[in-house]
């Protein structure tokens, strides 16, 4: 569709049914999650083992045909963690994997289908044994890691740093640098002089910024008919 057709009642109510399935079916599977998380689609976000913790506001958004994972399976019988910090945004594709520890921090984005993980899962001459070659990975504040990016085992990427699309991030990235490639590796130097604004602007005034896309909604779906949405579902015009 070209445009959403649903009323504005309608996708009101939707949002509720969508904020209540993800209090009573995927939250209470975190160890413990901050303030206001907005989870797009409950249903499509996997969660598995424990010590998984999410920070205030953080934006989850999955599909049901590209799933968030966050897994954890600790190495060797010991525990495993992942810990996200505030006003992080994890996009549709993404999967965490920690064998020992993942520590994401404030403010960092992490695009479609990128893979963290902190362990190689398996021995290079003895593949029958699982956990092999772990080392913790972290990510500092406002990191922003781009589309179908690996970031491999015993990595730490420093505060407002990028990596590149398809990279594959095998080493220590330095604060304020920009990485790419396959290894990845620098290509630019951010100004740390220069002021940085992060995620967490978006949220310094939460109920205004909840007004404003309220509004945005009745603007946009003035209008539209119950019978007018069930309509573009059955039989669809050109230009719906």
């Amino acid at each position: 569709m070209r445009r959403d057709h649903k009323p504005y009642w309608l996708k009101r109510w939707q949002y509720k049914l969508r904020k209540w399935r993800a209090r009573y079916f995927l939250l209470p599977q975190f160890d413990s999650v901050g303030k206001d998380p907005e989870i797009m689609n409950p249903g499509s976000v996997h969660v598995f083992g424990g010590n998984i913790r999410l920070g205030d506001y953080p934006h989850l958004i999955s599909t049901p045909d590209n799933c968030i994972r966050l897994t954890t399976l600790g190495h060797k019988g010991a525990d495993a963690f992942i810990t996200i910090g505030d006003y992080v945004l994890i996009s549709p594709g993404v999967r965490i994997s920690a064998a020992e520890s993942i520590a994401i921090g404030d403010a960092c984005m992490i695009a479609a289908n990128v893979y963290i993980s902190d362990s190689d899962w398996h021995g290079l001459y003895n593949r029958t044994r699982p956990f092999r070659c772990t080392a913790p990975v972290s990510l500092g504040n406002n990191v922003w890691v781009g589309d179908s990016a690996i970031i491999c085992k015993g990595v730490h990427i420093g505060d407002n740093s990028v990596v590149g699309a398809g990279s594959v991030v095998t080493k220590d990235v330095p604060d304020n640098t920009v990485v790419a490639g396959n290894p990845a590796r620098e290509i630019k130097k951010l100004n740390p002089r220069r002021r940085m604004i992060t995620r967490e602007a978006l949220f310094a005034d939460a109920f205004r910024q909840a007004h404003n896309m309220d509004a945005l909604d009745k603007m946009l779906l003035d209008g539209n008919s119950l019978w007018g949405w069930l309509r573009s579902l059955v039989l669809p015009r050109r230009g719906d």
